[in-house]
């Protein structure tokens, strides 16, 4: 697995659903699983297993960051409508950042470093499809994980539970 490092000390602003804003280095020390996410997607069943990941270890200092994306053509129109059909459909209690572009020229300042990351293939670059994954660990190495590995897939689970900083 490639591994880069990317330091949530850094302060990188993330406007959030809400409208709220936010900043990487408020998830430094922590455990944090940053996935672009698409309601109408082939993959959007992930949501169940990404909430479930939240619950089971949120108390041990792990959360899932979603960042809705339209980069593939497959996300609501609105943030107020992401966020409605994310709470009523899979009962999604994860922080989510308003809706925000993941490739491209327009790429969200958190992907410009993110995409520098190597999967298990050794491949960097722009993000293949929904539901990629990238597992921020408290010491800020970064481990890819590709759309179809499901959040919870072996190699998450060990990666997540061998980096839980509680």
């Amino acid at each position: 697995m490639g591994v880069a490092l990317l330091m949530l000390e850094t302060n990188i602003e993330l406007t959030m659903q809400d409208g709220s804003t936010r900043s990487t280095a408020e998830f430094a020390g922590k455990l944090v699983m940053v996935v672009n996410v698409a309601s109408r997607c082939g993959l959007t069943p992930q949501y169940e297993a990404l909430e479930n990941l939240q619950k089971k270890y949120q108390d041990r200092g792990f959360t899932v960051l979603g960042v809705p994306s339209g980069s593939f053509k497959q996300e609501l129109k609105s943030d107020e409508a992401i966020s409605e059909y994310c709470s009523t459909t899979w009962g999604i209690t994860f922080p989510m950042t308003e809706k925000s572009e993941v490739n491209g020229r327009k790429r969200h300042d958190l992907y410009k470093h993110l995409t520098k990351v190597k999967d298990s293939k050794g491949l960097a670059g722009p993000v293949m499809w929904n539901f990629e994954k990238f597992l921020i660990t408290p010491n800020g190495k970064v481990l890819r994980f590709r759309p179809k590995v499901k959040p919870d897939a072996p190699e998450i689970i060990e990666a997540i539970e061998a980096n839980l900083p509680s």
